[in-house]
This record gives C-alpha cells, sequence and structure tokens, in this order.
C-alpha cells in the first residue's frame, strides 16, 4: 500500500481575510503519483500549491503531509522546516522569482548548504545534477542571463539537487519553446517512473494528457468539480466547458493522438 503523503480534510484558505478562496477541500495525494490540477487561471491552482509547498496556510480544517500536522508554528521549527523542504521540492512558474544568485553552479548549490550538508557531499550533489541535466556548460553563467529553458533546467537542478520525494510545478511549460517543453515532459516521466511523486499546476491540456494519470479539474468557484482518471476527465468536453478550458471548437480524435483545442489563456 502507498505511503499517503498529503491529506487535506475539510480545508478552508483565504488571502488577507478576505471570504474564503478554497472551502470544504478534501484532497490524498499517495507517492509515487502523477497529478494535474487542471483549471482556468485564477481557479486557484497556484494557491493550491502553495498549500501543499506549506507556503500558505489553510484556515479551517486539517492539513497533513506524511502523517504530520502542517502549520505556521510547525514551520517554525528549523529542523522541521529543513526536512519537509528536503522532501518536497517546488518550482515556480516564473524561474526568474525563483533565481538570485550570480552563478549557476552556486544557484543549484544553495538548497544543500541551507540543509547543512558536508561541503564535500555538496559538491558532489551539484556536479552529479548538473551532469545528469547536461547543463555543465551553465555552470559559471549567470542565471539572468539564460534563455528560458535554460532558466527552468537550473530552476529544476536546485530542487533535485535535494533528491525530493514530491516534485511540484506551477505551469512548468509556460515559455518554453517546444524542444524544451519535450525535455522536461521527458525528465518528468522518468522521475515519476522511479518513484517521485509529480504534482503540475497547468491549463495546459496536452501537458495533463503526456504526463499525468490522475487529474483535478478545478471550476473558477475554486470547487474541486472532478477528481480521476486524467484520461476520462479530457474526453469529458461538457465538463471541460464548464470550467471553461476550452470552447464549443473542440473536437477530440483518436483517443488523443491528435488533440485540437482553442484553451482559453
Amino acid at each position: 500500500m502507498a505511503e499517503n503523503i498529503f491529506n487535506l480534510q475539510n480545508a478552508g484558505f483565504s488571502y488577507r481575510a478576505e471570504s474564503l478562496l478554497f472551502t470544504d477541500l478534501n484532497l490524498s495525494i499517495e507517492a509515487g503519483e502523477s497529478i494535474c490540477l487542471l483549471g482556468a487561471n485564477g481557479s486557484g491552482k497556484s494557491s493550491l500549491l502553495k498549500i501543499l509547498c506549506a507556503l500558505n496556510y489553510i484556515e479551517i480544517g486539517s492539513f497533513k503531509a506524511f502523517g504530520y500536522e502542517i502549520s505556521e508554528k510547525q514551520m517554525e521549527n528549523d529542523n522541521f522546516c529543513k526536512d519537509y523542504y528536503r522532501r518536497v521540492g517546488f518550482v515556480f512558474q516564473n524561474s526568474d522569482a525563483q533565481l538570485f544568485t550570480t552563478r549557476v553552479w552556486d544557484e543549484i548549490a544553495f538548497g544543500p548548504l541551507q540543509m547543512d550538508f558536508p561541503r564535500k557531499e555538496i559538491q558532489n550533489r551539484v556536479n552529479d545534477i548538473i551532469k545528469v541535466l547536461q547543463i555543465e556548460h551553465l555552470a559559471n553563467r549567470p542565471p539572468f542571463r539564460l534563455s528560458g529553458g535554460e532558466k527552468k533546467k537550473v530552476a529544476l537542478a536546485s530542487i533535485l539537487v535535494l533528491n525530493p520525494e514530491v516534485i511540484i510545478l506551477d505551469e512548468p511549460t509556460a515559455g518554453l519553446d517546444p524542444r524544451s517543453q519535450n525535455w522536461l515532459v521527458d525528465l518528468l516521466l522518468q522521475l515519476n517512473s522511479v518513484g517521485r511523486t509529480i504534482i503540475v499546476a497547468t491549463h495546459d491540456l496536452n501537458l495533463a494528457h503526456t504526463l499525468t494519470k490522475r487529474t483535478l479539474l478545478l471550476s473558477e468557484e475554486h470547487k474541486v468539480v472532478y477528481d480521476g482518471d486524467t484520461q476520462e476527465s479530457l474526453r469529458n468536453t461538457d465538463l471541460l466547458m464548464k470550467v471553461n478550458l476550452i470552447d464549443q471548437f473542440t473536437h477530440i480524435h483518436e483517443q488523443f493522438k491528435h488533440l485540437h483545442i482553442y484553451v482559453h489563456c
């Protein structure tokens, strides 16, 4: 039986004491799953990801991760916080919001340094992940001078260097050229095949189809209106139109061998 990683029960969350963005949110995620949070812009995908990453805190209900109740007070425990972010990696939609050092090598080393890893281990981890992702030619370059695809690789490297159990990505293919998109999807599929839990938020139906087995559909009213098999969700055109992911010109052929859509961005 797979380990339960995340469990939200009757959870509620709001921004700055405004009306609740989520109410009665129930969600359970097991180790090794590949999950897509699929919804139009403004449906709450990013907010839900940040709850799972302990960057937002629920105000009502319960949120447990790895069997522990997650709260702002819990994350103030330095040892617990370090362990949490060693196990859970988050890749922002905008790589510029994640990269801040003046050299790629230092960017990748920052996480292990914060975890107090021995210096030799840090060197080995950084050099290994640079080799695995084939970004040796970027190691001494400033991150802010890289292309969008290169920045995404460095952002991923800064997470993967910690060997996390869970990899969470917000709109991971946004702004990437087709070659970089294919590279990213292939990498995430490989990581999932060796047991890593992959959670992505997107409004890209093609990405959901290619990458994930389970989909949560979020409505523009911030409700989970579907939780189940990804392919089944993509065949439900009425529901996809209802949540404003496609319009009436959608047509889907041969079980998504050819997917032609007009997506509202």
